[in-house]
């Protein structure tokens, strides 16, 4: 009966991480072919998306080493974008940070935005799953979307610059990202660090190598933490 309950908790992880099989396909395809296009070969594109999987982090990379931009600034930015990660670690810990260290390595390999917002939500949805449970489910988010990552970047990386110019690849970036976060402004500590965030990003878009993303990001975390800390503040002042 467990057996078959974490099966359903799998296949219900597949069915919600199917729909970004629509952006993650374009995405990584487009990522093979600018990838080709900025020097790397073939080998090279696809370890980069197979070692990284880190789709946001993967561009501004590779976009600041084809403008010139020092190697130290590329990895910085690359590391600034990926910050989300250790976020969303510490937010999954308390529902599968019990499982094996085996599992729990696997599951940081393949935290990337769309396991992240899928499992979050299902996990507070349902409070009496297993870790079991949550790994199938976990797995089963990511089962659609990262073999395609792999297999996508390598048509892209194979196809490169055959691709007609008016194939607008690049509208998978913005899709995926509102697609994800949208849903989840639901308090006023995200609306105020989504809205900090990206207003400091339009104000500092003059600064050189995309800073100005750094900026807003950081400025994003530290106004949504304050915010949540001060909620928490006016809540714990109201009880008696």
């Amino acid at each position: 009966m467990h057996r078959q309950t974490t099966n359903s908790t799998y296949w219900q992880g597949v069915r919600d991480g199917a729909p970004f099989i629509l952006v993650i396909v374009p995405f990584s395809l487009l990522f093979g072919v600018v990838a080709t296009e900025a020097g790397l070969n073939v080998f090279e594109t696809l370890s980069f998306s197979v070692l990284v999987i880190a789709g946001a982090a993967q561009f501004t990379a590779l976009q600041l080493l084809s403008d010139g931009a020092p190697t130290a600034i590329a990895l910085i930015s690359a590391l600034a974008v990926n910050l989300r990660m250790a976020m969303y670690s510490a937010s999954l810990t308390p529902y599968i940070g019990g499982a094996s260290l085996g599992q729990r390595a696997l599951a940081a390999y393949f935290t990337v935005d769309q396991s992240y917002t899928c499992a979050i939500v299902a996990f507070e949805k349902n409070p009496g799953w297993s870790i079991p449970q949550r790994l199938a489910y976990f797995f089963g988010v990511v089962t659609p979307i990262c073999p395609l990552w792999y297999i996508f970047t390598l048509v892209g990386a194979l196809v490169g610059t055959s691709i007609p110019e008016g194939l607008a690849l690049d509208f998978a970036l913005p899709i995926t990202f509102l697609a994800m976060i949208a849903p989840m402004l639901r308090t006023p500590a995200h609306l105020a660090a989504a809205f900090v965030s990206v207003t400091l990003a339009l104000v500092f878009a003059f600064l050189p190598y995309n800073l100005g993303l750094l900026v807003a990001g950081v400025a994003g975390m530290m106004t949504g933490a304050q915010v949540e800390l001060m909620l928490e503040r006016r809540k714990e002042a109201r009880l008696p």
